[in-house]
């Protein structure tokens, strides 16, 4: 890329970021040359891009309206890049995923396989809880629960479906009725979870064509698995998990599963991506990739 660009694309980088430090590893430069990089740009705008202390950077009222600006017309020119880039023969190049924590552990084995294969890409798998917008935040690639798969996106499953577990830790039961029925849940005590997109999830169950939905009430409301898990390790409750995230704790006995026969499997992670007329040659490779491990999941499943 010339120098033009690659100031865009360092004040792209440092917008997202919310800081030199991120946005330099995130560019794999030094800070002080992406420090130098932007302050030629502001220099040849004659404007203040970023209001700089010495803890914090934030988008100038100028800067904000330059991001908004230049970010589809960097995205057009990154898609035009790929274009040429996928004329060659081998794949090559940078390709960047978004996806939860728990997608992330899905995708992880499928990525690692990738890089054997196609020794020329590199990977960004960046995982994180909200819900982001790939295409304004410059991802080729999300993969979130199929529910939470906008709607304007294509998307092909990944992995086989999920199933929640309801689970307590042995000193609480030991202080309380264990509920046999969702309505048997006592509400007070049900830790809350908030979703990646802010609402708090409803506790969902379902039996012999009978579906329950509970809204949580306790104390305690969290959006990280791993900490939910500590809580309830701790007493302070019942959680509602992925079954993988608490899978050997209930093997070894530190949480008891409640209610299930109540908690039937359903669609588990999507890939996701925006409508693509010219993808490059290494987002194709992958999404092969994808499409052959789905292939070989549903070939296992007959033959199970």
């Amino acid at each position: 890329m010339d120098s033009g660009l690659k100031g865009l694309e360092a004040v792209l980088a440092v917008a997202r970021c919310g800081s030199f430090t991120g946005a330099a590893q995130d560019l794999g430069i030094s800070t002080t040359a992406l420090s130098h990089t932007i302050a030629r740009l502001e220099a040849s705008l004659g404007v203040r891009l970023f209001n700089r202390t010495t803890r914090s950077v934030s988008l100038s009222d100028a800067g904000r309206n330059f991001v908004a600006r230049i970010s589809p017309a960097v995205t057009e020119i990154r898609a035009a890049m790929e274009t040429a880039q996928s004329l060659r023969q081998t794949p090559s190049g940078l390709l960047r995923i978004n996806a939860s924590v728990q997608a992330g552990r899905a995708i992880a084995p499928l990525v690692l396989e990738f890089l054997k294969r196609f020794p020329d890409m590199q990977v960004d798998l960046v995982t994180e809880g909200r819900l982001v917008d790939i295409v304004a935040e410059g991802f080729d690639l999300g993969i979130r629960p199929a529910d939470l798969v906008p709607r304007d996106m294509i998307a092909l499953p990944l992995g086989p479906p999920q199933r929640h577990a309801v689970v307590a830790a042995p000193s609480w039961l030991g202080r309380h009725s264990v509920p046999l029925t969702p309505a048997d849940l006592p509400l007070e005590a049900c830790i809350r979870v908030r979703l990646p997109n802010g609402v708090l999830f409803r506790w969902q169950f379902a039996r012999d064509g009978e579906t329950v939905q509970i809204e949580a009430k306790g104390r305690l409301t969290l959006d990280e698995a791993a900490i939910a898990r500590m809580a309830v390790l701790d007493g302070a409750g019942i959680g509602f998990f992925i079954e993988q995230d608490v899978a050997d704790d209930i093997a070894a006995g530190r949480l008891i599963r409640l209610l299930e026969d109540w908690t039937p499997p359903r669609p588990g992670f999507c890939l996701y991506y925006p409508d693509r007329k010219n993808p490059s040659a290494g987002f194709a490779a992958f999404l092969t990739m994808v499409r052959e491990a789905a292939a070989r999941r549903a070939k296992d499943g007959v033959l199970s």
